[in-house]
């Protein structure tokens, strides 16, 4: 299987993340961490870009839930699919030990990759689409390396979600 291991994130392109976290907080998934107005060096099918966006990331037991809202207008895999589908499900990730072997055997199958970034933040990733004639059951698949820096902020998510008491929802990091 090219893919590594089980599917550790579900996430959503939205158009509010605020709106969007407080629907989530009425199903009772949070607390909910939120980066606001990071900029994003990126490559979109293969054309160089950059995009200003928030994430807010929460867990449903092992499950991540991850919401993007993208503030700059410019064009990428986040605005690609508001203009096709508008806001909603827009991916699984799955979490990579071996980035580079990761993504070399889904390029070899014929998986393009879509969107691309991190090498400047020491955490990469990329997101590839299913070569033709796949039953997609996602727009795309984002690959993430995992490193010391994403194994322990995904820990820190999922540990603050199991013992979650309803109490302060929204925590901001950064900023």
């Amino acid at each position: 299987m090219m893919l590594p291991g089980p599917i550790r994130q579900i996430g959503y392109v939205v158009t509010d993340i605020d709106r969007a976290i407080a629907s989530w907080l009425q199903l009772g998934v949070g607390p909910w961490f939120v980066m606001r107005d990071l900029t994003l060096t990126a490559q979109y099918r293969g054309h160089p870009c950059e995009v200003t966006q928030s994430l807010a990331l929460s867990n449903s037991g092992e499950l991540q839930i991850e919401l993007i809202q993208q503030q700059s207008t410019g064009p990428s895999v986040f605005t690609e699919f508001l203009n096709s589908k508008g806001e909603g499900f827009h991916q699984f990730a799955y979490w990579a030990d071996d980035f580079d072997a990761t993504l070399a055997a889904l390029t070899q199958a014929g998986w393009a990759v879509v969107w691309r970034g991190g090498e400047d933040v020491g955490t990469r990733f990329a997101y590839v689409e299913p070569p033709a004639g796949t039953a997609p059951v996602a727009q795309v698949i984002e690959i993430m390396e995992l490193t010391e820096i994403t194994r322990g902020m995904a820990d820190f998510v999922r540990d603050a979600a199991a013992n979650w008491d309803g109490t302060d929802p929204v925590r901001v990091l950064g900023g």
